[in-house]
C-alpha cells in the first residue's frame, strides 16, 4: 500500500484578490496543500504565520505600501524568525539580482519561483514541498539565463570547467530536483547522476557536506559576477 503524501499548511500572500484566491483554488485542488491563510500584504503575512505556524509560504515578491521588494524581506524575517518554515517567492522577474537579494543570507528552505510557474501545479506543489523540508528551489528559467551568461564569459567563468551533461544535471538540481528526480528527467542510471553531481561540486569547488550543496552549486555561480 503506497502511503498518502503528507498534506503541507501553506499561508499565501498576494495583493491581488483574484490571484490570491486562484493560487488558493489552485493549491488546494491538488489535495496535497492545505491553504490555512491567505492575505494581501507584508505584515498580514507575517502576522498568518505567528497564527497559524504553517509549513510553507508562497509569496509576491511585490506587495503594499511600496511594491519593491516586501516579500523578498518577508521572507528573511520568516526564516530568522521560524526557521523551520519553508518560503516560496514568486516574481515576474527572471533578473537573477533578486533571487541573488533572497539567497543573500542563505539558501535554505527558501525558493524562487516566476509567476509563470503558477500553470504548472506540480512544479508549484514540489517546490512549496521542497522549502518546507529545508530544501531550495530556482526557477530553472532563470538557471538557464546564469547558464548561458557564464558560458559567453569563457574561461573566467566557473562553469567553463562543466560539461554540457553537468550543465543539464545543474539545472535540474536547481528547480528542486532529487537525483532520482534527475534520473527520470534525462534519463540516466543512478550512478552516471551521482557522477555529474560529485563533478559538479568539485568543479565549482564546493567540497563541504551538507544537503544545500546541491542549490549553493547554483548560487556559486550566481554570486561570482559580484565578486
Amino acid at each position: 500500500m503506497v502511503d498518502e503524501p503528507t498534506v503541507v499548511r501553506v499561508v499565501i500572500a498576494e495583493d491581488n484578490y483574484l490571484v490570491r484566491e486562484g493560487l488558493r483554488r489552485l493549491l488546494e485542488d491538488s489535495g496535497e496543500i492545505d491553504v490555512v491563510a491567505s492575505t494581501g500584504n507584508a505584515d498580514e503575512l507575517l502576522d498568518a504565520v505567528k497564527r497559524f505556524a504553517p509549513d510553507a509560504v508562497l509569496t509576491d515578491i511585490r506587495m503594499p505600501p511600496s511594491h519593491q521588494m516586501e516579500g523578498i524581506e518577508a521572507a528573511r524575517a520568516i526564516r530568522a524568525a521560524h526557521p523551520d518554515i519553508g518560503v516560496v517567492v514568486l516574481s515576474q522577474h527572471a533578473d537573477e539580482s533578486y533571487a541573488l537579494a533572497l539567497f543573500a543570507e542563505g539558501a535554505a528552505g527558501l525558493g524562487y519561483l516566476l509567476k509563470d510557474r503558477i500553470g504548472d501545479l506540480e512544479d508549484l506543489v514540489r517546490a512549496l514541498r521542497e522549502v518546507s523540508a529545508g530544501g531550495s528551489v530556482i526557477d530553472p528559467q532563470i538557471v538557464d539565463t546564469l547558464v548561458r551568461r557564464r558560458s559567453r564569459a569563457g574561461a573566467a567563468s566557473p562553469l567553463a570547467a562543466l560539461t554540457p551533461r553537468e550543465l543539464d544535471v545543474l539545472r535540474a538540481m536547481a528547480e528542486g530536483k532529487t537525483n532520482a528526480g534527475i534520473e527520470q528527467a534525462l534519463f540516466l542510471s543512478s550512478s552516471t547522476v551521482e557522477k555529474h553531481v560529485n563533478a559538479i561540486f568539485t568543479k565549482l569547488r564546493l567540497p563541504e557536506s551538507g544537503v544545500h550543496r546541491r542549490v549553493a552549486a547554483v548560487l556559486a555561480f550566481m554570486q561570482s559576477d559580484s565578486e
